[in-house]
């Protein structure tokens, strides 16, 4: 039986690479697609049609027995996560993810499952690496000496661990990358939770619409980071899964700019231009964060194809039809 007519469980399709990847299995010609998410339906960043779609909280053993029953292979993307404000504010809440990685590999490996991807995140990589902006860039070992960000982080860094001892104690499949900043259309982009690029989208239409001339940034904006469109990712996370490479791999983007940078892309695509508040208050995350893509390229020969502009102005549409529409009182435009 070909791998694309069994069972594939995407859990955490609720979220926005969960549900693109859903999307993405589907045009692959995956006829068996089983995506799991918490949160009620209407607040899924996309609910895919022709799929199997179940609302669960994962957080329970027996919801994740249930779902993993009959399954071949899993995509593990369900956790609490946010943007930096929201993680550096509900560090317990970010914890409690390690309750649906601990039961979904134990589910995995009680219903003999073939295949097991993990998402972490650069996240996990130590704080003390990621401080000087010249530096180079974070390489897959530099995970240890251990020294994670606070919550999210170490919740990523310990499921990870936890992945590899099932492979090594009870042979379970598994494979786990560690993504950097993944942005793109159907992105989380308001309410508290959205990532930078689309906070920068948000607020430069909101400023234009408005006929504002001042947008607000956290921190001083010279924090330097890589961002990854989320076609890439896609890509990179199935390259990843039938890899023979057991340790987690970076995958993200070595195109590296500075928040302020960010924000002159997105104006530039906006066509306009605004003063600048900087909030020195406001949660800022660390310094630097650059993936060194070294281990994936000479792998997997994967490097991102979409460049930062090119998926910045993507995203920037997308958001500005969601926002107009709502503005509107109309339904979000699916496109």
């Amino acid at each position: 039986m070909s791998e694309k007519n069994e069972i594939v469980l995407v859990a955490g399709a609720d979220g926005f690479i969960g549900s693109c990847l859903v999307a993405d299995l589907l045009r692959q010609g995956y006829t068996r697609i089983r995506a799991v998410g918490a949160k009620p339906f209407q607040q899924w960043n996309q609910r895919i049609p022709d799929v199997e779609n179940i609302q669960l909280d994962l957080k329970d053993r027996e919801n994740c027995e249930n779902v993993a029953r009959g399954v071949y292979q899993i995509f593990m993307l369900a956790s609490v996560k946010g943007g930096s404000g929201f993680i550096e504010k509900h560090k317990a809440e970010c914890m409690l993810s390690v309750l649906i990685s601990t039961h979904m590999l134990m589910a995995a490996q009680k219903h003999n499952v073939q295949k097991y991807f993990y998402s972490s995140s650069a996240s996990v990589y130590s704080i003390t690496r990621q401080t000087d902006l010249n530096g180079p860039g974070l390489r897959e070992e530099d995970a240890y000496p251990a020294d994670a960000q606070d919550g999210y982080g170490w919740e990523k860094l310990f499921s990870e661990r936890m992945c590899r001892h099932f492979q090594e104690e009870y042979g379970l499949y598994t494979r786990i990358a560690r993504y950097f900043n993944v942005y793109g259309p159907h992105e989380t982009w308001f309410g508290g939770r959205e990532n930078v690029t689309a906070a920068i989208c948000r607020k430069v239409i909101e400023a234009k619409l408005n006929g504002l001339s001042e947008i607000r940034v956290w921190g001083d904006g010279n924090q330097t980071r890589s961002y990854t469109y989320i076609d890439d990712c896609l890509k990179g996370t199935h390259l990843i899964m039938n890899s023979p490479i057991l340790e987690p791999v970076n995958l993200g983007s070595t195109e590296v700019v500075t928040i302020n940078q960010l924000i002159d892309i997105v104006e530039s695509i906006a066509g306009t231009k605004f003063k600048r508040a900087y909030d020195l208050r406001a949660p800022k995350g660390v310094n630097v964060r650059r993936s060194d893509n070294t281990l994936i390229k000479k792998m997997l020969d994967w490097e991102p194809s979409i460049s930062l502009r090119d998926g910045l102005e993507k995203t920037y549409r997308w958001i500005y039809d969601q926002y107009t529409a709502r503005e509107k009182g109309g339904a979000a435009v699916d496109a």
